[in-house]
């Protein structure tokens, strides 16, 4: 799968939205086994996402959210895997590279998507993002401002800032795609989301996880490119192009190579 830039969650006992989640313009879909099901829709749940991953024609774009570890759940998740065609899973609770390891025997290959949502997640995040197998990290922000008890009118956003910069240094350090960004839990506010995606990119974030698919037209249309940056971001590369390389002046301004990279990952952005 492609560097998805919207992870649209879709309750895994609920398999009557699946067709409409997989037909939404989200970029991945995360079918629920965790937090969206309750502990008697556990057994239903999993064996409606196993009925999906064996039909799927775009089973790229699926991501199975297992229950974390430390749940009763976990084993007969991996065994899920083990038996199924999933090619991502989200590993809820992540904090120790040791579980990403025990979710790679079972399932082979599949890529992990470590869901950090506890001060000793932020505080692994090295060492989960290292781990084989990991192909990006993932902010669980409700859950993390829940382990930190974070209070008052800045506890969703300053409250959250050191340990997003951590993931996502983190993530550079080892080669892997740049984080997620959590959920923005009000569904029809266009503006928080793009408020929260905003502050996410400021640290390094390239993705974010949606609710309801009326959250994913407006997160791409931030995520793109304006007009202005694009046509500036071009004019950098024919101008780049025509000093073969070399550092050359646009606007008065200095173009050497990190402008020039910049300018290039604009427009791959916008392909």
């Amino acid at each position: 799968m492609n560097a998805a830039r919207s992870y649209l969650f879709v309750p895994g006992d609920r398999p009557e939205r699946f067709e409409k989640a997989l037909s939404s313009a989200a970029d991945a879909v995360v079918v629920d086994l965790e937090d969206a099901v309750a502990p008697p829709a556990k057994a239903a749940a999993r064996d409606a996402v196993a009925m999906l991953l064996a039909s799927a024609s775009d089973a790229d774009r699926i991501v199975v959210r297992i229950n974390d570890e430390a749940t009763p759940w976990f084993d007969v998740d991996l065994a899920l895997l083990r038996q199924s065609q999933a090619r991502s899973v989200m590993l809820p609770k992540a904090e120790r590279a040791e579980t990403i390891a025990r979710v790679r025997a079972a399932r082979p290959g599949i890529a992990v998507l470590p869901l950090i949502e506890s001060a000793r997640g932020v505080l692994a995040a090295e060492a989960l993002a290292a781990a084989d197998g990991v192909q990006r990290l993932v902010f669980g922000t409700i859950d993390y401002a829940l382990d930190m008890d974070l209070q008052g009118p800045l506890a969703t956003t300053v409250g959250l800032d050191a340990a997003a910069s951590r993931l996502a240094l983190a993530s550079r350090a080892a080669g892997r795609l740049a984080p997620v960004a959590g959920v923005t839990a009000a569904i029809a506010d266009e503006a928080a989301l793009c408020a929260d995606m905003e502050r996410a990119r400021a640290h390094g974030f390239a993705a974010k996880l949606c609710i309801h698919p009326k959250q994913i037209a407006p997160l791409h249309a931030l995520l793109a490119p304006s007009t202005g940056e694009l046509a500036w971001a071009q004019r950098v590369l024919v101008a780049a192009d025509a000093a073969g390389g070399a550092a050359v002046q646009l606007d008065g301004r200095m173009v050497d190579k990190p402008v020039i990279e910049r300018a290039r990952r604009i427009v791959q952005r916008a392909r």
